[in-house]
């Protein structure tokens, strides 16, 4: 089967992810110790015990990275077969480099962790927040947010993750204040969701230049797969790319609905790593089976399906 992966972004994250494959398999404890040591503390408790670091964006990143990769690891060890392409959320973005191999465990795991605490430091002094929007058509969230805009406000598209579903990010107030605004234009709901970042808007501009500088020496060159960029939905192969459009990602809008719909002809199933997320959002874009790997028994599913 011509099969895509795709990797969730923040957001996926949830107390007990990765249990399953720590409690069956040598390889998740061994990854779990090597992250451990990587970032100077024990991911068992972050991902196992209650507490509330799992999230804050700089623990969360790397917890979502670390449960990706060792759903990929474990699925790649028993089928090893090269996908059509690569896709990630956001954060899953990174996950799909190191599945094209260009970006190693350890220096991955670090490569997120830098960029989680650069986001929160550049929200830091600022009440920021996002906004999920059910049941209202892109265009229609984009003109309220240009005109928003236009009264001194600051939010922005965020996510374009399927049909009637958008998120947009800025300042926590502004936000609020349109929530009627939303509603009366058709919206189903306009939601604040958890958030203590303002993701893919200009409100991370900052970050940029610092995280360049880190992917520059985090990234590899060799590029197994092809990689959907957020920002252009079209696929790249390319360290000299993968930098351009990461930067460009913290500030521009996950372009995810778009990216699924331009390589839906392409592939005859999905494979979602460490979570859940995306399978229900390609349910509301693709007809295409999409297969989320969790546990062990869902990664058992998803081999059997594509043998």
């Amino acid at each position: 089967m011509k099969t895509a992966f795709i990797f969730p972004g923040q957001g996926s994250q949830a107390l007990g992810m990765g249990k399953d494959f720590f409690d069956h398999t040598f390889v998740a404890k061994e990854m779990i110790e090597e992250a451990s040591d990587t970032l100077g503390w024990d991911m068992k408790t972050l991902l196992f015990e209650p507490n509330t670091r799992l999230e804050q964006t700089q623990y969360t990143q790397p917890a979502i990275f670390l449960v990706g990769a060792i759903a990929y690891k474990l699925y790649e060890t028993q089928l090893p077969k090269a996908p059509v392409l690569t896709l990630g959320h956001s954060l899953g973005e990174f996950l799909a480099l190191h599945a094209s191999g260009a970006l190693a465990f350890r220096e991955g795991l670090s490569l997120v962790h830098t960029r989680g605490m650069l986001m929160m430091e550049a929200c830091a002094n600022q009440a920021v927040g996002m906004m999920a929007i059910l049941g209202l058509d892109d265009v229609d969230v984009e003109s309220i947010c240009a005109h928003a805009r236009n009264d001194g406000k600051q939010v922005w598209p965020a996510n374009y993750n399927s049909t009637g579903q958008i998120v947009v990010a800025g300042i926590k107030e502004d936000l609020a204040s349109l929530e009627g605004t939303f509603k009366e234009a058709g919206a189903k709901r306009a939601l604040l969701l958890a958030m203590s970042v303002a993701s893919h808007c200009p409100l991370l501009e900052s970050v940029g230049e610092p995280l360049l500088a880190s992917m520059q020496k985090a990234l590899g060159t060799t590029f197994a797969t092809p990689i959907v960029s957020n920002v252009t939905a079209k696929t790249y192969q390319s360290k000299e790319e993968a930098l351009s459009l990461l930067k460009d990602q913290l500030t521009m809008p996950v372009k995810y609905k778009q990216s699924i719909e331009a390589y839906d002809a392409h592939v005859e199933c999905y494979v979602e790593f460490g979570g859940s997320v995306l399978k229900g959002l390609n349910r509301r874009i693709s007809q295409k089976p999409t297969y989320a790997i969790t546990d062990m028994a869902s990664l058992e599913e998803a081999i059997k399906a594509q043998q």
